[in-house]
């Protein structure tokens, strides 16, 4: 009988490489157990260390979550550049296009989408994080700013901005809680995603 285990294979990483490896060893085990369901000891097991190993780069458990988090930010954020970047049409489908990568993302990765904004709490006292997240807000504002009037005022494009944002956030955690009551497909989610961009950018 083939034995299984929850090793991840030393081959993956190299010497200098571990403290990207543990990163990613604890963002597959935030998907699969939760921000609180795992030890460290745990994720130096499955990482194929030993227990002391992940003390060598991070201070304790906190700080090595805080990592993943900022890694998904980021990951979220060049997400979102490249879907605006790549959309074509109107002048609302970069718009469009960035709120279906929101809820994919929140989709394809539901565990650190969670752990994101749990940490974002307080995260006035953090400046790394403030500023992971206002670089995906500044993705959204560059694009209502480019299709609005060239005289629109910056507060007007903060606010709507912030529509969007809070629609598309709302929507995502929706999707990942199980609460939507329809089945939407990708077309009717495109469709919806598109009539409320309109609809909050051409008011």
């Amino acid at each position: 009988m083939e034995q299984t285990t929850d090793k991840a294979p030393r081959t993956q990483y190299h010497h200098g490489d571990l403290r990207a490896h543990l990163i990613e060893t604890v963002r597959i085990l935030v998907e699969e157990k939760g921000a609180d369901g795992f030890s460290i000891s745990e994720a130096a097991r499955r990482a194929g260390v030993s227990s002391a190993a992940p003390y060598k780069h991070f201070n304790d458990r906190a700080e090595i979550v805080r990592e993943v988090a900022l890694a998904g930010i980021e990951r979220m954020r060049q997400q979102m550049d490249d879907a605006a970047k790549g959309a074509s049409g109107d002048a609302l489908a970069p718009i469009t296009a960035l709120g279906l990568c929101y809820a994919n993302f929140a989709r394809a990765e539901p565990g650190v989408f969670r752990l994101m904004f749990g940490l974002t709490k307080g995260h006035e006292r953090d400046s790394e994080m403030r500023e992971r997240g206002d670089g995906c807000l500044a993705i959204v504002k560059r694009e209502v700013r480019a299709a609005m009037p060239d005289d629109t005022p910056e507060a007007e494009i903060e606010r709507r901005s912030l529509m969007l944002h809070m629609f598309v956030h709302g929507h995502a955690f929706l999707e990942i809680d199980g609460k939507h009551e329809l089945d939407l497909t990708d077309e009717q989610e495109a469709m919806i995603v598109a009539d409320i961009s309109r609809r909050i950018i051409r008011d």
